[in-house]
């Protein structure tokens, strides 16, 4: 493959003051072919537009049933295709469900086409083949050339604004097309409602309404044009309906200037100059057309395309230079990569005035905060928030604002589960909000009213009809013959619960914490003794009895088989352990899972899981099991942890566009190479203590939002020195294998010596 970066030479030490160019080591790391990767196109940090290429239109329906092959396109671009179909501005960041890729754009000349056409035949269509030789991705910039066209397309964004660079050839046929219909997840039905208002010659506005993985997300928009379009129509390939009202009096189709319908295309055309650019702003906005104009013009007022892609990068620079790591080049690149990917969501659903749509469908104004949406709290939980509450305390304290914004306007009376665009899609499972707030809370990030953050916790968690809730609080179990995922449930629940419970504890809120604390003990309903697994539990109180510890279809689980769920009592290992048979035991199983054969028939039904992904029988391409590397801390055996965590890194992370072992699920999966990749890791976040690891870095400076900086110095360190001899924190010798917040966020350096040899006693 041709690289298309240009990478700088590491220098031999980490300047104190100075900001780096680390724009440079961000590389398009995007997942496997299989997987639903991260798009590689042009965004700022926690923007609301991600502009991006995608490489094809796939329906979410085949012949009345899902089509497994969308499941590629959850990012809306896959890098073995050869196509390009056309730029749109929303994308999620290696989700396994998605939405989104609203507002297509696509530069084409010649005889006019408003179909995209077919990959196997580019000239059927709008669609262009292209070259990865003639493709650039940076962190705020995307180059392609649009080789059916000869048209060179250049994005970059601000924060609520798409902006388009189009080099065209010499034509009197140059157009620029806009498909309101296209969509990633998309079905013929799903686009509910499009509104297209003609401005001027430079100046289009409307909206669209969507009905998919959120139900009722609109999205408001404002395009406007470098130069005065020639002309312009639309075609619009709604079915023929009974009705068509008296707007049938007029010709719609071409020059006219106020369009509605289900499914609409539009089109531009321009006369061009060779190599003449044509640039387009397009900005959105959750409220309103006048406030999509209002975000344009405070955002990008102006036209100077290398501007605004500078004022992207340095929007990078500045972020990622917040930690800086002197590393291997390979080691170098994934960290930077990692955190480009972490920092993408959640994305700012905020105008410029501080009006968002909420819950509730009513517009409201977000005082003393900025409102995020796209938490993906089934997968952040665990990693991501935590790191924010190191790194981006400020913006995660308006993260937990926004979640509480969010139950204050749901109709449910409950905090976010998986919500986006001023809807929750429900999807998957536990009740993970209370863990990003507990987590905020108990560091000292939050400072809302906690008292009413517990209220919200206690409501959410006690919602009865909720995901099996009623009978998880009253038998302490969900039985398997009333979810697929009984189990997983009840071991996520048992989790938020002790979440809970530590908000009531600072609170000192003792009889909420006896209640939440005794219910955090549930996940011993499921530990079979017998067989030492997690195992689904019928209504009488027997276990099932057809159960396979090796599948991740049909057993209870989501995600994932019980060789990765029986570990999963993050907040007391102790007494996991303890139920589990002891020290040695433990470590018995877990030497097993990391070094045995889970055959591909264990997880061919499981969308999500991929051998790329899997180390022995440990699924690190899937969340659940996150944390079991870090469990040998518990068992007195921590030079196994360190030697399991250097091998996940090299394993499941590469500096290659196929380099992720799963879906970065917004950032969990970058968080996790992060955290491991300094030193430490949050097994059970609404705790204030880290489990140490093995750094991969050779040195790290972290800069705090309160003006102190942490550093981590790994002597001796290389690819074969992955054990530790020992740790000083602040040059006294650390005697545990934890470090706690406060000891990162008072400012110091956690200096660990590198050895070959594990050190066992």
């Amino acid at each position: 493959m041709k690289k298309i970066f240009l990478y700088c030479l590491l220098l031999p030490g980490l300047a104190v003051h100075a900001q780096q160019n680390l724009v440079k080591y961000v590389k398009p790391i995007i997942g496997t072919q299989k997987m639903g990767h991260t798009f590689p196109g042009a965004t700022v940090p926690f923007g609301a537009v991600q502009l991006s290429p995608d490489t094809d239109t796939l329906s979410y329906e085949l012949n009345g049933k899902y089509n497994g092959d969308v499941y590629k396109y959850c990012a809306g671009y896959q890098y073995d295709d050869k196509t390009i179909v056309g730029f749109s501005h929303t994308h999620f960041s290696g989700t396994g469900h998605s939405d989104l890729g609203d507002f297509l754009i696509m530069p084409t000349q010649g005889k006019l086409q408003l179909n995209p056409g077919t990959a196997n035949d580019t000239k059927s269509g709008f669609r262009s083949a292209f070259s990865h030789a003639n493709e650039t991705i940076e962190a705020g910039y995307y180059k392609v050339k649009l080789d059916d066209d000869n048209i060179t397309a250049e994005l970059t964004t601000t924060k609520r604004v798409g902006i388009h660079q189009y080099t065209f050839p010499k034509s009197d046929q140059s157009h620029i097309i806009l498909d309101l219909m296209a969509g990633i997840y998309n079905y013929d039905d799903k686009t509910v409602w499009t509104y297209v208002r003609a401005v001027n010659d430079t100046l289009i506005t409307g909206y669209r309404q969507t009905n998919g993985w959120a139900r009722t997300r609109t999205v408001y928009f404002a395009m406007s044009f470098s130069k005065g379009f020639a002309s312009y129509g639309q075609k619009n390939f709604d079915d023929p309906q009974v009705y068509k009202g008296f707007w049938r009096k007029f010709d719609q189709t071409k020059n006219f200037p106020e369009i509605a319908g289900k499914r609409i295309r539009m089109y531009f055309d321009f006369k061009t100059a060779e190599q003449e650019k044509i640039k387009v702003k397009f900005s959105i906005s959750p409220v309103s057309q006048e406030n999509a104009i209002e975000n344009m013009k405070a955002e990008a007022p102006g036209w100077d395309f290398n501007k605004m892609k500078e004022e992207a990068q340095a929007s990078w620079n500045k972020e990622l230079n917040k930690i800086k790591i002197e590393a291997a080049d390979d080691e170098k690149i994934n960290f930077y990569t990692a955190m480009y990917h972490a920092f993408i969501n959640p994305t700012t659903y905020t105008d410029v005035n501080g009006q968002y749509k909420g819950l509730d469908q009513n517009v409201h104004t977000a005082k003393g905060f900025i409102n995020y949406t796209t938490f993906s709290l089934w997968d952040t939980y665990r990693a991501l928030h935590p790191f924010f509450n190191i790194i981006q305390p400020s913006r995660n304290n308006d993260v937990v604002k926004s979640m509480m914004a969010h139950y204050d306007q749901s109709a449910l009376k409950m905090l976010p589960i998986w919500s986006h665009y001023a809807n929750d899609n429900w999807c998957m499972s536990g009740y993970h909000s209370v863990s990003v707030l507990a987590d905020a809370i108990v560091k000292g990030v939050y400072n809302g009213d906690v008292g009413k953050a517990l209220e919200a916790c206690i409501t959410t968690a006690n919602h009865r009809n909720y995901e099996g809730i009623g009978e998880y609080v009253d038998l302490g179990y969900i039985p398997a013959e009333h979810s697929g995922t009984s189990v997983s449930n009840t071991l996520e629940y048992a989790y938020d619960d002790w979440c809970i419970a530590q908000i009531a504890k600072k609170l000192g809120k003792r009889e909420v914490y006896d209640t939440f604390i005794k219910r955090s003990g549930n996940w011993v309903n499921n530990f079979d003794k017998s067989i030492g697994f997690m195992r689904p539990k019928m209504a009488d109180g027997t276990f099932k009895k057809d159960f396979n510890a090796l599948s991740t279809h049909a057993q209870g689980f989501i995600e994932g088989n019980t060789w990765n769920y029986s570990f999963f009592v993050p907040h007391d290992p102790n007494a996991l352990i303890a139920a589990m048979g002891g020290k040695k035991k433990v470590g018995l199983r877990l030497d097993s899972l990391f070094t045995m054969h889970l055959p591909d028939e264990f997880f061919a039904e499981t969308e999500d899981i991929t051998r790329d992904g899997i180390i022995g029988g440990y699924v690190h391409g899937n969340e659940p099991a996150h944390h079991v590397a870090y469990l040998y801390n518990w068992i007195d055996q921590p030079w196994k942890t360190q030697q399991r965590v250097r091998m996940i890194l090299k394993m499941q992370y590469k500096p290659t566009p196929d380099g992720l072992g799963g879906n970065d699920d917004c950032g969990q999966m970058s968080a996790w190479y992060m955290f491991s990749s300094l030193g430490f890791y949050p097994v059970a976040p609404g705790s204030d203590e880290y489990s140490l690891g093995s750094p991969a870095v050779k040195n790290a400076m972290l800069t705090l939002e309160n003006g102190k900086t942490f550093t981590i110095e790994a002597i001796n360190q290389s690819d074969k020195n992955v054990y530790v001899s020992k740790v000083l924190l602040n040059g006294k010798l650390l005697n545990t294998q934890t470090i706690k917040h406060a000891d990162i966020t008072n400012g110091g350096k956690l200096t660990f010596y590198m050895a070959a040899k594990p050190k066992l006693k």
